[in-house]
């Protein structure tokens, strides 16, 4: 871990980090603020990046691999409740401005690389820039329906039905996704998710 402005291969994250959904309409002088207390993070697979339960939080900007936001019970049983990866983020935002604990972890599915702040640091760059502070919450209001979108989905939907709506969705993460994840993501088993595609591939 090392900070942005001190990597090796700062200029060539940047230019990717410039490119992430929230950070790629930053004026110049936003950028400036932000850099510095961005740190540059690489995770294994499986590596838990935020535990659920905890009150540190920070927010995450993805440069390369998957991340998935994953909630259990208390007897351990878990449900991911979304994936992402390349040019987007995942964050505790809301849970921290609500003062609670972190609802969720966020895990890597793959290696990832990603930069990250102290979600009391971002909190104050928002405050000093109202225009990202309304195009984040924006995002985070975004999010929060899509993951609602995909709880609905679970119970109104059959498994080919959320196989579909994935697809049409993320279909850049079908084959990056492992089986078991997005099986576990869809509520099938991996068995039952290898028969639909292997089912649509047919039909294509």
């Amino acid at each position: 871990m090392s900070k942005l402005t001190r990597h090796p291969q700062r200029a060539t994250l940047s230019d990717q980090l410039r490119k992430n959904l929230v950070l790629q309409h930053f004026s110049e002088s936003a950028w400036r603020d932000l850099e510095p207390q961005l740190e540059v993070i690489d995770c294994a697979k499986g590596e838990v990046l935020l535990h659920q339960g905890s009150e540190h939080m920070e927010q995450y900007f993805i440069v390369s691999g998957i991340l998935k936001r994953v909630v259990a019970n208390p007897e351990g049983k878990e449900m991911i409740l979304r994936f992402a990866a390349e040019r987007d983020m995942d964050t505790s935002y809301a849970a921290w401005r609500l003062r609670t604990p972190a609802p969720y972890s966020i895990v890597a599915v793959s290696p990832v690389c990603a930069a990250k702040l102290p979600i009391e640091a971002w909190a104050e760059f928002l405050d000093l820039h109202p225009a990202v502070k309304y195009e984040f919450e924006y995002e985070i209001m975004h999010l929060m329906s899509e993951v609602m979108a995909h709880s609905i989905t679970l119970h109104l939907l059959d498994a080919p039905g959320r196989l579909a709506r994935f697809l049409r969705k993320h279909d850049e993460l079908v084959e990056r996704v492992p089986k078991k994840e997005l099986a576990a993501y869809l509520n099938i088993t991996p068995e039952t998710l290898s028969r639909l595609r292997a089912r649509k591939r047919a039909v294509l």
